[in-house]
């Protein structure tokens, strides 16, 4: 990735000069967005500066007053300030609970429009939507379900193409959204569905119309990144091998992880002073960990979050262990 960046600073400087739609279009976004919509199992991407932009901008363009977006209750903040922008009634349901759903979308047939909305994998409870149901249910009652894969996109799935592959639902999911910035190491987000959505977007989507295109080095270095997924399953079992081990140690402590599942893994303290203690000592040990707490997550949900990549080895691994076990008493 790093050689593609500098192959990239070398061919087209630091910046792309403009917004996309003026002169800032290069061929490394063209190149960009078709690989992720053949990575994801779409038709056509859409490439942003930032997965935050391209949630705000996604649900801006879908929805206006005349509509109504249905958010999980712990939706990621981009996703709330989306559908607080467009105008769109703005209802929410129970994390994770289909039924609720149900019951807000036999509500909702008034409205021109339905807009689902969720996290495929919640990044402060490290918890998976039940994308499966969600779908069936927006089919059922003519919704369009969004999806956000930034955490998810080159972690799940059998060759990590996320949890659309997961679940079998590839070209099914209207809307899915992702990161470049989380497991492919760049920085960027994007816009995955149909082609009419693509152009709607880069007609209507003000956060895409004008903002300066991404640079070309961390496009390149996306693209890069695309491949070293398709090509090193290895990473990603590495991934999983650390993933079990250190679930199994924190587990063996009788530490409460909320229930989460996956490379994101929160430890409840339940006490926002002793979750910014708890990081202040683990730094000590020369481990990095954060303090989550309110507005976050709700109060008396206060923890601190692990999250662990194929990159931490096991000896490291083993040393958070030891670490934890010599301040086990700080945790409920």
């Amino acid at each position: 990735m790093i050689g593609a960046a500098a192959q990239a600073l070398k061919r087209w400087g630091t910046g792309s000069g403009a917004s996309r739609l003026l002169s800032g279009n290069l061929r490394v976004h063209d190149e960009l967005e078709r690989k992720i919509a053949s990575f994801k199992g779409e038709k056509a991407s859409v490439v942003f500066s930032s997965g935050y932009l391209a949630n705000l901008g996604a649900i801006r363009t879908l929805v206006n007053e005349k509509d109504v977006v249905i958010l999980d209750r712990l939706c990621h903040a981009s996703l709330i300030d989306g559908a607080r922008l467009s105008k769109a009634k703005f209802w929410v349901y129970e994390h994770r609970n289909p039924g609720d759903l149900e019951k807000l979308l036999s509500r909702a047939k008034r409205f021109r429009r339905r807009l689902v909305v969720t996290d495929a994998y919640f990044s402060m409870d490290g918890d998976v939507a039940p994308i499966g149901d969600l779908l069936d249910l927006c089919e059922k009652n003519e919704a369009i379900l969004m999806i956000d894969e930034a955490h998810s996109t080159g972690v799940y799935g059998k060759t990590g193409r996320g949890f659309t592959e997961h679940f079998g639902v590839s070209g099914r999911v209207p809307v899915v959204m992702g990161t470049l910035s989380k497991a492919l190491g760049s920085v960027g987000g994007f816009i995955a569905g149909s082609a009419v959505l693509r152009e709607t977007l880069v007609n209507f989507c003000r956060p895409y119309i004008y903002t300066t295109a991404p640079s070309p080095a961390s496009s390149r270095a996306a693209l890069a990144a695309l491949e070293v997924i398709k090509k090193t399953p290895r990473l990603r079992e590495k991934l999983w091998d650390n993933v079990k081990m250190l679930r199994g140690g924190l587990e063996d402590l009788g530490l409460d992880l909320m229930g989460s599942e996956g490379p994101i893994i929160p430890v409840r303290v339940g006490d926002p002073s002793k979750a910014m203690a708890l990081k202040e000592s683990l730094k000590t040990f020369g481990i990095f960990v954060s303090a989550i707490r309110p507005p976050s997550v709700p109060k008396g949900t206060e923890r601190i979050r692990l999250s662990v990549s194929a990159a931490h080895s096991p000896a490291q691994i083993a040393h958070l262990m030891a670490c934890l076990k010599k301040i086990r008493k700080c945790f409920p």
